[in-house]
């Protein structure tokens, strides 16, 4: 039997899944007039950036995806590509969000609108984003990628794990249990 080398990176996807679902909830509320903690969006601003995108794209992006073209996948028109491409677009929503929710800290009126729509954008584009890497590119990746590379692979991950710092997947854990437990 093949060692798995997606299951991990599916387990995390279970964790920013339940952030998008928090920022589904908020942007909602936020829309209708009760929702005004800004600092939940820049708290998941903090949530994406360091563990949806240093701790969980680097995997993808430094050590899974540059495997698949070391194996055949072509590097352009390819589904890394459009992956890095979606990586890239979801950056763009979040400093947007990052942005509008840090005017309407300093008292700034009218970033809701602008706030949302970011919200909205990147959990639609990540919902679908994380769908079709768990149920297209993963198994792809798990059929096509040899035996002899696969502990190179986990052993990237691990590479990529120790460069945060301890309890770094605790703190991020907790983030969302915070904002879950309201």
């Amino acid at each position: 039997m093949k060692q798995d080398i997606t299951q991990r990176l599916k387990d995390e996807h279970q964790l920013i899944l339940r952030m998008l679902a928090l920022l589904e909830k908020n942007a909602r509320l936020t829309e209708e007039g009760s929702f005004k903690n800004y600092q939940f969006y820049l708290d998941g601003v903090d949530f994406i950036r360091n563990y949806a995108d240093r701790f969980h794209h680097a995997k993808e992006e430094d050590v899974l995806f540059e495997a698949l073209v070391a194996n055949g996948m072509p590097r352009e028109n390819s589904p890394v590509a459009a992956m890095l491409m979606e990586h890239d677009l979801g950056r763009s929503y979040v400093k947007g969000m990052e942005e509008a929710a840090t005017r309407a800290l300093k008292g700034e009126a009218g970033q809701e609108e602008a706030i949302v729509a970011n919200a909205r954008g990147y959990l639609d584009l990540l919902r679908e984003h994380i769908a079709k890497e768990d149920d297209i590119l993963y198994p792809l990746a798990e059929r096509i990628l040899p035996e002899g590379v696969r502990h190179g692979i986990v052993a990237g991950y691990q590479k990529a794990e120790q460069k945060s710092e301890t309890g770094f997947e605790e703190h991020y854990r907790s983030v969302v249990e915070k904002y879950e437990r309201g």
